[in-house]
């Protein structure tokens, strides 16, 4: 048993100054006043600044420079895993983004594998397509975009991976393949679509409750045609993902998103590259073949298009607070409670309460992290 002092403490819901985090067998065991605490228990004085609930990222295709798809092992997860971690990431998704069946297995493997070897911080598996429109595939490799038949629908629900996201496009997927998807537990998200406004609210209807990196890949708001941008931010139940990097998202666009949403539906995610946490600067990267240059906090094709991002959570937090004036607190939020209760993880994670994991980022007054906790194991930055 543990006591983290010496620190404001953001339980989610409010601040708790000159307070105290008790740990337990990595769970919160107690939050309580500091001069309440008992004196027989150790305790850790963190010098200041504050502790919050670690950052949960449900969109990470690669860090410490390695792409997911490119290895989709558990030695790979270990070391992005690793890198986010640096950032205040204490859960996070492994996301494979469209590539063809092998590689899809292999990262189901390999997220299986690594979660049952207690890899810290792995929390589930991402799949963003196959099942895509063309249309706004991005820099998703088009040789590799296929339907959603009986094999895949196979693959998507024998993963027996306990949290998992599929991200489609709901025109190109029948409305009985999401449901299917739905009742089998997996979180289904709308992205990279070109769907009008009816062909996304059927989607919503059959099961789907969010979408994946708000406006970038999708059909956007209209006058006439409100696309799934409109859509998703008319579906007062839909959360939305966005990226707050200041390439991906205009800082007024978020801010749109932040005032049509209602409270907890809107929360961060990197959409992150191997450039985040890579142990030395690189000029670029390799995805599918195709060199992606690393500039400016941009990762970009030859041609221009943006291929995700060289975005860490803690960096989305500050932009989220200083670019787009959205409080503090709920720009934590949106790093933690938020995807968690989109994940149904909320009875776990995303709050410093009794019984929930002891997954915590300590920050400073520059909102940089100096250290976190995983199941109450404590790493510095």
């Amino acid at each position: 048993m543990q006591a983290l002092v010496n620190a404001d403490i953001f339980t989610g819901d409010s601040v708790l100054s000159d307070g105290a985090v008790v740990i337990d067998d990595g769970r919160i065991a107690t939050v309580c006043p500091r001069g309440t605490l008992d004196p027989r228990i150790e305790s850790q004085d963190l010098g200041g600044g504050l502790v919050a609930p670690g950052f949960l990222d449900l969109q990470v295709n690669g860090g410490g420079g390695i792409l997911f798809n490119a290895s989709p092992t558990v030695e790979s997860l270990v070391r992005i895993g690793a890198a986010h971690r640096t950032f205040g990431t204490t859960g996070w998704l492994a996301t494979v983004i469209t590539d063809d069946v092998g590689v899809r297995r292999k990262a189901a493997a390999a997220v299986r594998d690594a979660m049952a070897a207690g890899v810290p911080g792995l929390l589930g598996i991402h799949f963003e397509g196959p099942h895509i429109n063309p249309e706004r595939r991005g820099v998703h490799d088009a040789r590799h975009i296929a339907p959603l038949d009986a094999a895949a629908l196979d693959l998507l629900t024998g993963t027996g991976i306990p949290h998992a996201l599929v991200t489609l496009a709901p025109e190109r997927v029948p409305a009985a393949a999401v449901r299917r998807l739905a009742a089998a537990g997996l979180r289904v998200a709308a992205g990279h679509s070109a769907a009008g406004w009816e062909e996304a609210t059927a989607g919503f209807a059959a099961g789907i409750t969010g979408v994946t990196h708000l406006y970038n890949a999708m059909s956007p708001l209209g006058s006439r045609e409100p696309g799934l941008v409109g859509a998703a931010l008319a579906e007062d139940g839909c959360w939305c993902g966005i990226i707050v990097d200041g390439h991906h998202v205009h800082d007024a666009a978020v801010r749109i998103a932040w005032k049509a949403k209602p409270p907890g539906r809107l929360f961060l995610v990197t959409d992150a590259m191997p450039p985040v946490g890579a142990p030395a600067p690189a000029a670029g990267f390799a995805l599918y073949g195709e060199t992606i240059g690393v500039a400016d906090g941009r990762c970009v094709t030859a041609d221009g298009r943006l291929a995700g991002s060289a975005l860490d959570m803690a960096t989305a937090v500050r932009n989220a607070v200083r670019r787009v004036g959205i409080p503090l607190e709920e720009a934590l939020r949106m790093a933690s409670a938020h995807p968690a209760a989109f994940m149904g993880m909320d009875g776990t994670r995303g709050r410093i309460a009794p019984g929930m994991a002891a997954d915590l980022v300590h920050l400073d007054a520059e909102l940089t992290v100096r250290g976190s906790w995983i199941g109450g194991k404590y790493a510095s930055a």
